[in-house]
């Protein structure tokens, strides 16, 4: 079942490249992203097109490995993602200079639900619960930047 692309932002007090420096640690995401628990990547590479990873997630009792490729990487713009698990699809970060001081976090998914867990919670459930989260998540993120 796909739902609707979905939407979040948050307007962070710090320079875009603070914030790009944090974000494209992809390795850190675990510490501002609350369903991400752990990040494996499948060879060397870190950074950039091509980069691949396995990321353990859980959303309550819910458990799951993500299969992620960055097919997207656009230094002080953009990190694109294809995701490969229980949910498929696509999601991207854009960043946005606001000001010198100010970036805006653009966080958009676009996910494919298997036919068990659509039926299970319906198209309703996902995209709110996944929308608080990704919201909570970005909050964490701004208070990284702000702890710098």
């Amino acid at each position: 079942m796909r739902s609707r692309p979905l939407r979040t932002s948050v307007e962070i007090p710090g320079p875009l490249r603070d914030v790009r420096d944090l974000l494209s640690s992809i390795e850190d995401h675990v510490e501002w992203m609350a369903d991400a628990v752990s990040i494996d990547f499948h060879d060397d590479l870190r950074r950039g097109e091509g980069d691949s990873f396995s990321c353990a997630t859980r959303i309550g009792p819910f458990t799951t490995t993500d299969e992620t490729t960055i097919d997207e990487w656009i230094d002080n713009s953009a990190i694109g993602v294809t995701h490969r698990g229980a949910a498929t699809g696509s999601g991207r970060f854009e960043l946005t200079a606001v000001t010198a001081t100010d970036t805006r976090v653009t966080w958009t998914e676009s996910l494919s639900f298997p036919r068990w867990l659509g039926g299970l919670l319906g198209e309703r459930v996902p995209a709110p619960l996944f929308h608080w989260i990704w919201n909570q998540d970005l909050d964490r993120l701004r208070a990284r930047v702000l702890a710098r």
